[in-house]
């Protein structure tokens, strides 16, 4: 039978050793129930102050409240406040406006039927108005049944009846309006009907239209049925136009604008 032999025989020894050397100096551990792991393991108090060492060590850094740091706590916060509260200035474009300067209308249910003029279409209307030197020169706007959906546009360029005549070209006419619908080829008479609304354009923030600005007339049954939308003037490779958009009453148009549907 061989015997068991220790690997290395020092570290026994050694071992045996603190085994003695502990149980001689804690007598009150060897009275109670003590352990030989207890050899292993850091004394009590060794293992406290490492543990109160550690804690020092990761604990948060605490700071002192003196009037000081209340005085400058209150004025870096109310600065923040100051800082969130501040808005810069939003630079907008021009309001613009469209009035109602003759026989203003309303629906049944009581609300004003108005047209809107975009800056584009004003300023088209304007500049054949200078280049023909009629101040009172306006578009007048019809709806009639036709076209692929219902309903079609009928645009031509008329002179109020309050300014003096001033015969236009036929083709310059048909120039100024075209494509945008089907157009007449001569101006019309200058006659205002009892049904007929003007509307004028009037940048900014202005209060009122004048004569002289751009204007459109519209019949009655126009007005009901294009009543919220607006007149542009359109750029596109098939031409330039002046052309009704956002129409509120209009389910479907055509892909050239001159066509339109309505809700029933």
């Amino acid at each position: 039978m061989s015997l068991i032999s220790c690997i290395n025989p020092p570290s026994a020894a050694k071992f045996v050793q603190l085994c003695a050397r502990r149980s001689v100096s804690s007598p009150a551990a060897t009275a109670g129930s003590s352990s030989i792991l207890d050899v292993l393991l850091p004394p009590r108090t060794q293992a406290q102050a490492l543990y109160v060492n550690i804690t020092r060590t990761n604990a948060p850094p605490r700071t002192i409240a003196t009037p000081t740091a209340n005085r400058i706590g209150a004025t870096t916060h109310a600065h923040r406040h100051i800082i969130v509260g501040t808005r810069g200035f939003s630079a907008s474009r021009p309001v613009t406006k469209t009035f109602t300067i003759y026989n203003p209308q309303v629906d049944d249910e009581g609300n004003d039927m108005v047209l809107e003029i975009t800056p584009r279409a004003a300023n088209r209307l304007s500049q054949i108005m200078s280049k023909d030197k009629n101040p009172y020169l306006a578009l007048r706007i019809q709806v009639e049944s036709g076209g692929c959906h219902g309903f079609q546009y009928l645009m031509s360029l008329t002179t109020l009846p309050s300014a003096p005549e001033s015969p236009l070209d036929p083709e310059q006419v048909a120039d100024d309006v075209t494509p945008s619908t089907t157009t007449s080829s001569t101006p019309s008479t200058p006659v205002l009907n009892e049904d007929d609304t003007i509307f004028a354009f009037a940048p900014n923030d202005s209060e009122s239209a004048p004569l002289t600005s751009p204007k459109i007339i519209m019949d009655l049954p126009s007005l009901e049925l294009l009543k919220g939308s607006k007149v542009d003037y359109t750029m596109e490779l098939i031409g330039s136009q002046f052309k009704i958009i956002d129409n509120p009453l209009a389910t479907s148009s055509c892909g050239c604008g001159t066509s339109f549907d309505i809700k029933v």
